[in-house]
């Protein structure tokens, strides 16, 4: 069964500012003549990791909720030019918005069971993945989403 991870998308507004993020740094990349993937680096190093490479998704944490996922299609450690083992998460770029779910500030990434993952926002939902995310939350707030 896969598992998750849950990470603050700290400097994001909104899906959309993340998407746009996202954007900008592949067309970098590209333009640098390097493989457009986008890569999260991050100081710890997932323990389960083929739990993560097993369908498990990065789940962002936008203004104290969970927002949305990207797939994780590969974990490398490696360490920087200061001697830090750090590690790059290797995600696809697509963004799947979820059915928004408070969460406590915290630091780093957690690990996120299957079970516990918000659903995606699709199927008789889909309407609510093109609403604006601060709507969504308030619906979400209010029990109605």
């Amino acid at each position: 069964m896969a598992l998750h991870l849950v990470k603050l998308c700290v400097g994001a507004e909104s899906i959309a500012e993340h998407e746009a993020w996202i954007r900008e740094r592949l067309a970098t990349l590209a333009a640098l003549g390097q493989t457009p993937e986008q890569r999260h680096t991050t100081r710890m190093v997932p323990k389960r990791v083929a739990e993560i490479l097993d369908g498990g998704s990065l789940y962002w944490v936008i203004k104290g909720q969970i927002a949305s996922r990207q797939e994780v299609v590969d974990i490398r450690p490696f360490t920087d030019v200061d001697g830090v083992s750090r590690c790059h998460l290797v995600l696809k770029p697509e963004v799947v918005p979820v059915i928004p779910r408070r969460m406590r500030p915290f630091q780093g990434w957690r690990y996120l069971a299957a079970h516990e993952a918000p659903p995606d926002l699709t199927g008789g939902l889909g309407e609510a993945a093109e609403m604006p995310d601060e709507l969504r939350r308030e619906l979400r707030d209010l029990g109605l989403l």
